[in-house]
C-alpha cells in the first residue's frame, strides 16, 4: 500500500490532469500529512481530520470548513486503496460562504474612472494609458482581472477582432470577440507601448514601465487610489467597489438587454456562461437574482406572457 505522502502526490496529479490547479490544496495536504506523522497515525480518521481542520484557533469558521473539505476529498481517494480510511461526512463543520455584495457601476462612474486613469500622475507617459486600457478592457469584456494581466500580445487576432484567453480556470482557453471601439483602443495602446520600449521585448500585452507583467497588488492599490479620487470610496473605507464588479456588471447588462429584447434567456445562458469562462452554468444562474433592474426586466417578460394568455 502507498504511503500517505505518495498517495497525496498521486491524488494531486490526478486532479491536476483534470484541469485543477490546487495550489492551496497542496499546501493544506502537506500540512495534514505532517500532522498525521506527529500523531503517529498512518490512517485518516474523522477525529483526526476534525482536529486538523480546527488546529488554528485564530482562523475563521470558513477556513476550518475549507481545510476539512480538502481533507475530505483526499480521504475519498485514499479509501479506494485503504478501506479503513474514514471519510469526514458533509455538514461536520457547516459553513455557508457569503458572496460579496456586488457593486453595479453606472456608465458615468466608469467614464470618471477611465478619465482619472488617463490623468493618473506618473513619471512615465505609458502608465496612465496602461490603466486606462486595463479598466476599459475589464468593463467591456467581463474578463477576470487575472486574465487581463496575463494577456500576451499574440493573444489578440487583430484582423478577426478576437481575443484568446489562455489557460484559465481548469486549464481551458476561450475566445472573446472585441467590439470595434475596444479593438481601436487596444491597437492604439499597443502602438504607444511599442513606441515607449522601442526594440526592447515586453512580456505581456499590458505592462509595467519596466516592460514586465503588471503586479496584481499594485493594480488594486492604484484602483483604490483612483476610486477615492472620484468618490467611489471614502478615504477611510476598507471595503467598496472591486475590480471584479466590472465582470458582474457586464453579465447583468447582457442579461437585462436579452430580457428587454425578448430573447430566450434560459436558452442563451450557456452562451454567456461560456463567454465568461464559468466552469458550470449554475455559476452564471446566480446573476439572475442579484439586481432589482434584472428582476424587473424578468418580471415584465412574465407579465407579457401572462397577458398573452388572457
Amino acid at each position: 500500500m502507498k504511503t500517505l505522502g505518495q498517495a497525496m502526490k498521486d491524488y494531486l496529479a490526478l486532479r491536476r490532469s483534470l484541469g485543477f490547479k490546487l495550489k492551496d490544496h497542496e499546501r493544506c495536504l502537506r500540512e495534514f500529512i505532517s500532522f498525521l506523522k506527529k500523531k503517529r497515525s498512518s490512517r485518516l480518521s474523522i477525529p483526526l481530520a476534525l482536529e486538523f481542520a480546527t488546529l488554528h484557533a485564530h482562523q475563521q469558521p470558513a477556513q476550518w470548513a475549507a481545510r476539512l473539505r480538502v481533507v475530505r476529498g483526499f480521504a475519498r481517494y485514499r479509501s479506494g486503496e485503504d478501506p479503513a480510511t474514514e471519510i469526514p461526512p458533509l455538514g461536520l463543520l457547516p459553513y455557508r460562504p457569503r458572496r460579496a455584495r456586488p457593486y453595479l457601476y453606472s456608465a458615468e462612474e466608469i467614464r470618471k474612472l477611465l478619465k482619472a486613469a488617463r490623468n493618473l500622475y506618473s513619471t512615465s507617459t505609458l502608465k496612465p494609458w496602461t490603466y486606462f486600457c486595463l479598466f476599459g478592457l475589464l468593463a467591456t469584456t467581463g474578463m477576470r482581472i487575472s486574465e487581463a494581466l496575463n494577456l500576451h500580445a499574440t493573444d489578440i487576432d487583430w484582423p478577426e477582432g478576437v481575443l484568446t484567453i489562455q489557460g484559465t480556470k481548469f486549464g481551458k482557453s476561450r475566445l472573446v470577440p472585441l467590439h470595434p471601439s475596444t479593438q481601436r483602443v487596444l491597437w492604439a495602446y499597443a502602438e504607444r507601448r511599442d513606441g515607449f520600449f522601442g526594440t526592447k521585448p515586453v512580456s505581456h500585452f499590458l505592462v509595467s514601465t519596466r516592460g514586465t507583467r503588471l503586479d496584481g497588488g499594485h493594480v488594486r492599490r492604484t484602483f483604490y487610489q483612483l476610486s477615492r479620487q472620484i468618490g467611489l470610496r471614502t478615504a477611510s473605507a476598507s471595503h467598496g467597489p472591486r475590480l471584479h464588479d466590472f465582470r458582474h456588471r457586464f453579465a447583468l447588462e447582457t442579461l437585462v438587454r436579452w430580457y428587454r429584447n425578448g430573447k430566450d434567456v434560459e436558452r442563451h445562458l450557456p452562451v454567456l456562461s461560456t463567454y465568461l469562462g464559468h466552469a458550470h452554468v449554475t455559476d452564471t444562474y446566480w446573476y439572475l437574482t442579484s439586481t432589482p433592474e434584472l428582476m424587473g426586466a424578468a418580471g415584465k417578460r412574465m407579465e407579457q406572457r401572462w397577458g398573452g394568455l388572457l
